[in-house]
């Protein structure tokens, strides 16, 4: 649910600071006063396409941040699944620079357009001209019929079903086509598998070959220089290390009787000795172990060269090699055995797609029932709201494939038509956004109970309506957000009828202010004795009389009856 809003420099807007409540929250003002620049804001802040035009006159950018309270819904892992942090709550900003560049943060990390517009669709759902909606989308279609049927369970199995069988015909396919070219392949990975296996390689063999090789080829100057610094740590008794070391420290003994604060030097020449003793016996016994053997190391030369001659010509790179000798023998026994394969993996496609197709008649025959009731219902709602003459149907279009796909067997649409006479269209295609709008609201209140979108806006749903209908509208606005599964539902709604407006838990009035420099857009929200006010010149003509102050006295104190 949104909760604030911040916006800075953006249209008319200089500076506005929002602070928005659950249930539904109406939006009004004169003609021209910008009620709808909240909306523009939270669709610039949820990834709609920002310019340069959208920056108030003479700042270099605009700013917005909309606050979500998350309400421990799904959106929370969505955010964690995408590396960004949440703590029931989520900060999205958005700046817009004088060159129409953009950036957009996620909980104070800069992140793509694409996933900030992936977010806003879980979080904000728009109804209105001009604007993105999840609402026309068929899948969002398919996902409302199959929540009311309550068959996404089903639709769940029957996918992971479908995937089943799709991984399953792919290698039935794969291994059909490689029969096909059977006797050619067998007789090249025959060869390949007995060249590799007379080789023997070992795992990792070629690192432990190249140490023993780099050692073996060096072997002249390791014997050579080894005997030079052992004959200098102990065989030379005139300048040996070792001898050097045994004179400094008996002369420092004897130093150390005439005083004693010599006596930890002397202490560390004789660890010293010690250490070169050590050093001298290790290189001894190092000595020891080299030898030259020019056949050794020309094996090792062979050796390695062989490594390196398989690995270009099996194209894998060396230490691959070892790993790919284990693939084509797989692969070997694959197409030697491949007649009892193609038989399991035939009779696994066919169980597959046996068990898809029994679940999708089942889907089908739910979805059936289903999109009847959910048909007559939202028809009933759109009557109410005064387009008795609307025709809404929710059809099953059948896939043209015999073959299992995803989702089930048929496509989900929603079809309207708000002229008799005229062929139903797909709801998509409606012109009108009053209408569409008004479709949408009696849709949504049906589903309400389904929604997993915490916040639904509502842009001029009351064009061209007026009356009793606009106080229906105004009724099923304020039912939607009270009666939804959700903890708290919230529905923002720009409105210039009173019977609407006067339904709203919370009434924002937007209106302009002007000097001889600027002129900017603030809104306020009303106590009750403004939304008086506020609904009497909604009412009222050029003068606001006593009696429209009663009548909209009396639309209030039915509402707070009602509770």
């Amino acid at each position: 649910m949104l909760t604030h809003i911040t916006i800075n420099n953006l249209a008319v807007v200089d500076s506005l600071d929002l602070e928005l409540n659950s249930g539904l929250t109406v939006l009004t003002g004169e003609t021209g006063a910008g009620k709808s620049i909240l909306i523009d804001a939270l669709g610039l802040v949820l990834g709609d396409r920002a310019e340069a035009s959208a920056i108030r006159h003479g700042a270099e950018r605009a700013d917005i941040v909309a606050e979500f309270d998350l309400q421990d819904s799904g959106i929370e892992q969505w955010l964690l699944d995408n590396e960004l942090d949440s703590d029931g709550e989520c900060l999205i900003r958005r700046t817009i620079n004088a060159k129409g560049r953009s950036r957009g943060f996620i909980n104070g990390q800069p992140i793509p357009l694409q996933i900030l517009r992936e977010l806003g669709e879980q979080l904000v759902n728009i109804h209105g001209q001009n604007t993105h909606q999840a609402l026309l989308k068929t899948d969002e279609q398919r996902l409302l019929l199959d929540n009311f049927a309550g068959t996404s369970a089903l639709r769940k199995e029957l996918n992971q079903c479908y995937q089943q069988w799709k991984k399953k015909s792919s290698e039935y396919h794969k291994l059909k086509q490689d029969t096909a070219e059977r006797d050619a392949k067998l007789a090249l990975l025959r060869f390949q598998v007995q060249e590799l296996n007379d080789f023997e390689l070992q795992e990792n063999e070629l690192s432990r070959l190249e140490d023993e090789h780099r050692k073996l080829n060096n072997a002249n100057r390791l014997i050579e220089t080894s005997q030079s610094i052992h004959f200098q740590l102990a065989l030379d008794e005139q300048n040996g290390i070792n001898h050097l070391l045994s004179r400094c420290l008996i002369e420092l003994q004897d130093l150390s009787e005439l005083d004693s604060t010599l006596k930890p030097i002397s202490e560390l020449l004789n660890n010293a000795l010690i250490q070169v003793d050590e050093a001298s016996s290790e290189l001894r016994h190092y000595l020891d172990t080299l030898e030259l053997d020019p056949k050794h190391l020309q094996w090792l030369d062979e050796r390695i060269s062989g490594i390196y001659d398989l690995s270009r010509k099996h194209r894998v790179e060396t230490h691959e090699l070892f790993m790919h000798i284990e693939t084509l023998k797989k692969e070997l026994d694959h197409l030697e055995n491949a007649d009892v394969h193609l038989e399991l993996l035939h009779e696994a496609v066919a169980a597959a797609q046996s068990k898809y197709f029994k679940l999708a008649k089942k889907l089908t025959s739910n979805r059936n029932k289903a999109s009847v009731l959910l048909a007559a219902q939202v028809i009933k709602h759109i009557h109410e709201l005064g387009m008795e003459r609307c025709v809404f149907e929710i059809r099953l279009l059948p896939l043209d494939s015999e073959q299992p796909q995803l989702n089930g067997m048929e496509a989900i649409e929603f079809y309207v038509t708000t002229n008799p006479g005229q062929p139903l269209r797909p709801l998509s295609k409606v012109v009108s956004g009053g209408e569409l709008s008004r479709i949408s609201l009696a849709i949504q209140v049906v589903t309400a109970e389904f929604s997993n979108i915490p916040t639904l806006i509502f842009d001029e749903v009351d064009v061209g309506i007026g009356g009793g209908i606009a106080e229906m509208v105004g009724n099923k606005l304020r039912l939607l957000g009270t009666n939804s599964s959700l903890k708290e539902a919230q529905i923002l709604c720009v409105t210039h009828q009173a019977q609407v407006a006067s339904q709203a838990h919370q009434h924002l009035n937007v209106y302009k202010q002007s000097d001889t420099q600027k002129t900017s857009t603030h809104i306020s929200q009303l106590d009750e004795e403004q939304r008086v006010e506020e609904l009497s010149r909604m009412m009222g003509g050029i003068k606001i009389t006593e009696q429209t102050r009663s009548h909209a006295r009396e639309m209030r104190k039915q509402v707070i009856d009602l509770g």
